[in-house]
């Protein structure tokens, strides 16, 4: 029964964000058209073979958007007073930081597979490995929308704010993580930081998924994907409880 409550307080916590966030500017921006036209800005005019550069701008494209939802959430609803009201039902902090996770993760999932969709049909870009690309697109989400989530956890009441934080966190992750240089290109400390960014390991399995090659075996991209998303979440919560403390 208690389960029961708080998987329905998650499900019901992440509707809610769907109805109101996902058509928002910011989200709109930054998780829709921000990689649209990194991708125009990168590929058109330039030699490049589509199937080559298409893991990285895929992989690009799940950071931005799954990662886009969450750090909206907290601070607007602080701003609005809504934050309160949501603490003084029957769910928990973990709750509500669940259910934004998980709107996040579904909006990243949604688009990200959309944009798959087109390219197997118009792009035509080959699958080498359909299971695996599932699992990618799915870990992925839920790692930066749990990524999303965290950056939302400063105690500020202004989504401007947040927002700016979080592109000082995100934009440079896109260019020490294999999505415009290969992995095996990068020399010296790029190729060390490469290995603390979380959006290599999704550059990585997106690269085995699709064509069949890829730097670290899969199975450690996999772990290194949970293994941050969980490192996130942990974070997310400690942050998010002691900001309670603190008061809002």
């Amino acid at each position: 029964m208690k389960h029961s409550v708080f998987l329905r307080g998650v499900i019901v916590t992440a509707e809610k964000n769907i109805r109101i966030y996902y058509n928002k500017a910011p989200v709109i921006i930054f998780g829709l058209l921000f990689p649209l036209f990194m991708f125009f800005a990168f590929y058109m005019g330039r030699k490049i073979d589509v199937s080559v550069f298409f893991p990285g701008f895929l992989a690009m494209a799940l950071f931005f958007t799954a990662s886009s939802v969450g750090p909206l959430i907290t601070p607007w609803e602080k701003q609005a007073g809504t934050y309160e009201r949501l603490l003084s039902f029957p769910v928990s902090i973990n709750t509500i930081i669940l259910g934004d996770v998980l709107a996040g993760a579904l909006f990243g999932l949604i688009i990200t597979s959309i944009a798959m969709t087109v390219a197997v049909f118009f792009l035509e870009i080959a699958v080498n490995n359909l299971i695996l690309l599932a699992i990618t697109i799915i870990l992925g989400s839920l790692c930066f929308a749990s990524l999303g989530v965290l950056l939302a956890s400063p105690s500020v009441r202004s989504p401007s704010h947040i927002m700016m934080f979080s592109s000082l966190i995100r934009f440079p992750l896109i260019f020490i993580s294999g999505v415009f240089i290969p992995l095996t290109e990068l020399q010296g400390g790029g190729r060390i930081l490469s290995y603390i960014s979380p959006l290599t390991y999704l550059v990585d399995l997106f690269n085995a998924s699709l064509t069949g090659t890829s730097v670290f075996f899969p199975v450690l991209d996999i772990f290194a994907l949970i293994l941050f998303t969980c490192g996130f979440l942990f974070i997310a919560n400690r942050f998010h409880k002691r900001n309670l403390m603190k008061g809002l």
